[in-house]
Formats: C-alpha cells, sequence, structure tokens
C-alpha cells in the first residue's frame, strides 16, 4: 500500500467515476484502476462497488476512506513542515468565506498571498458563517471569514475581529421611504421582508434586532443567495436589512436600489477564524499577510 494508491481512492469516491478520478490524478485509466485492484487484492476487500453507469463506495471502502484521508493529510503536513524549516511555504490552504464578506478584500487577499508563496495551492469555499466554523473545527478549512451577531463569537477555534458594521434598509427606488433621512424598526414592522434563511447567523442578526424591540415581522421571502435578495427587493416585492459595507457598493452601481439609516437596526462583527490547534505553515503564513501577530508555534497562536 503506498500514498498514490490512498489518492487514487479518495480521487474515485469524490468523483464517483474512474475515467474523472484519472484525470484528476493525470494518470491514465487503466493505471488507477490496477492500482486500485491491486489495493483491494492486498487488503482482501472491495473498496468500490461497479457497474457500467455507478461507483459506489462500499462499507468496507467508507472505513478505508476515513484513514486514507488521515495519512494523506499527515504526509501533506510533513512535507510543508519540512518545506518551512527551510523557509519555504507549500501545502493547501482552504479559505471560507461568507458571501457579504466586506472587511477583507478576499479575492485581493489571495492573490498578494499567491504572489508570496506560489507553491502553496489555494482553495476557496463560501457558506454561512456557522457552516464554516464547522469545518475549521473539523479540519476542512484552514481559515475563514464570518459575518456573526454582535454579541456572538464561535467557540473552539481562534478568532479576530476585523470590523464592526451596521445593518441599512433596502428598498426599490420607488418606495416610500426611499430618500428619508433614516427609519426606526418600529418603522418598517409592517413591510414585508426578504432575508436569508431562517435559523443562518445572517438571518439571526436581524430577527434579533427585532425581538429585542419587542416586534414582529413578515419574512415572506426567504433565499440563501445575496444576488437574489437584491433583486427581490429592486422589483419591490419586499423590503430587506443588509450590512452597509457590503450593500452601499452595490447600491451604488443599482439605480433601482435606495438605502435607509436604521438608527436601531442590527449589527454585526467581521470576524476572522481559525484553527486553534495546530495551524499549518500556510496558515500561519496568510495569518501572517493579515496582521495577526503571535502564530509561530505548532503549539498554536501566541504560544513561547
Amino acid at each position: 500500500m503506498d500514498l498514490q494508491q490512498m489518492r487514487y481512492v479518495v480521487a474515485v469516491a469524490e468523483t464517483r467515476n474512474f475515467t474523472r478520478a484519472a484525470e484528476r490524478c493525470a494518470v491514465v485509466q487503466s493505471s488507477l484502476s490496477h492500482r486500485i485492484a491491486g489495493l483491494e487484492r492486498e487488503l482482501g476487500v472491495k473498496l468500490f462497488a461497479r457497474t457500467s453507469r455507478r461507483v459506489e463506495l462500499t462499507s468496507a471502502g467508507e472505513a478505508f476512506l476515513a484513514g486514507a484521508r488521515e495519512c494523506l493529510a499527515a504526509a501533506d503536513r510533513a512535507a510543508a513542515d519540512a518545506a518551512a524549516a527551510a523557509g519555504i511555504v507549500r501545502g493547501r490552504l482552504a479559505v471560507g468565506v461568507i458571501v457579504t464578506a466586506a472587511a477583507v478584500d478576499v479575492p485581493e487577499l489571495v492573490q498578494r498571498y499567491r504572489g508570496l508563496h506560489p507553491e502553496v495551492r489555494v482553495v476557496l469555499r463560501s457558506g454561512r458563517s456557522d457552516d464554516l466554523v464547522t469545518a475549521i473545527r473539523d479540519g476542512e478549512l484552514d481559515i475563514a471569514f464570518l459575518g456573526l451577531p454582535e454579541d456572538q463569537r464561535p467557540t473552539e477555534v481562534e478568532t479576530l475581529i476585523l470590523d464592526h458594521d451596521e445593518h441599512v434598509l433596502v428598498v426599490p427606488a420607488g418606495h416610500r421611504l426611499a430618500g428619508v433621512e433614516r427609519v426606526g424598526l418600529r418603522d418598517i414592522a409592517d413591510e414585508t421582508f426578504v432575508d436569508f434563511m431562517q435559523g443562518t447567523p445572517a438571518r439571526a442578526q436581524s430577527d434579533q434586532a427585532f425581538t429585542a424591540a419587542g416586534l414582529v415581522r413578515d419574512v415572506a421571502y426567504e433565499v440563501g443567495v445575496v444576488e437574489l435578495i437584491t433583486r427581490l427587493t429592486e422589483r419591490g416585492l419586499g423590503v430587506a436589512l443588509l450590512p452597509s459595507a457590503f450593500v452601499r457598493p452595490l447600491a451604488d452601481r443599482n439605480p433601482g436600489l435606495a438605502l435607509v439609516p436604521v438608527v436601531d437596526g442590527p449589527r454585526r462583527i467581521e470576524v476572522l477564524a481559525w484553527s486553534r490547534f495546530n495551524p499549518s505553515p500556510a496558515t500561519r503564513a496568510i495569518l501572517d499577510v493579515l496582521g495577526v501577530p503571535g502564530v509561530r508555534s505548532v503549539n498554536g497562536p501566541g504560544a513561547p
């Protein structure tokens, strides 16, 4: 058994297709199939159930996959640590980001980081803040840029507050409130709202503000894509509350939207989160680019 066989198994498991797995691994399919068949003979079990149309992991394959991923991660980390000892940053950096991130220009950051460390493979994943935190805890992500209610901080990860922001009311240009100097939550409680899905941190920011004010609102449209929120709002189907730093550039480019300050509206923090356990050289390098101090030991941030 060797690492290359493990990589082939992971590729087939993730693509569910031997041809696509071979393309990912840059080998001919016959070679990949032969190596996996040899591994199955060595283990004495079938890792995949195959037909002409489908490929699925067997129960033995599921068990092997978890260990294979751990072995590959350990091997990659060992190579990255050896390179770091020689002053070279290599490996993989997995970055999570919410769609409304505004405190950091993530594309610019990735470009700058790649310029400094071209041998690091950077992967990017968008999602909701709670899912990104879980992915950091599970080792699937190295760092993430989050948006959270002002009184909420994730646990079991290291965090740094990047910015504080307040939401503004987003209305269509012809709305009765477009152009007013400011509003309060009580002024807009009877409006129909467009918002993120219930239970997400992005939605919680507005829900908590209305609850604290003793108000109930009607959220008729729950969506997971911020572009759809602004499009529904522009069509006059509802109003929305969105972080000001994120939505102002959008409104500047879209005359169909108007923004109104909300005096007692939701507030949020933008947070950088990363694993508190043994950050990789690639992770420590991007934290250095971001100006985060004290990440210099395998024992975690601030360790001597």
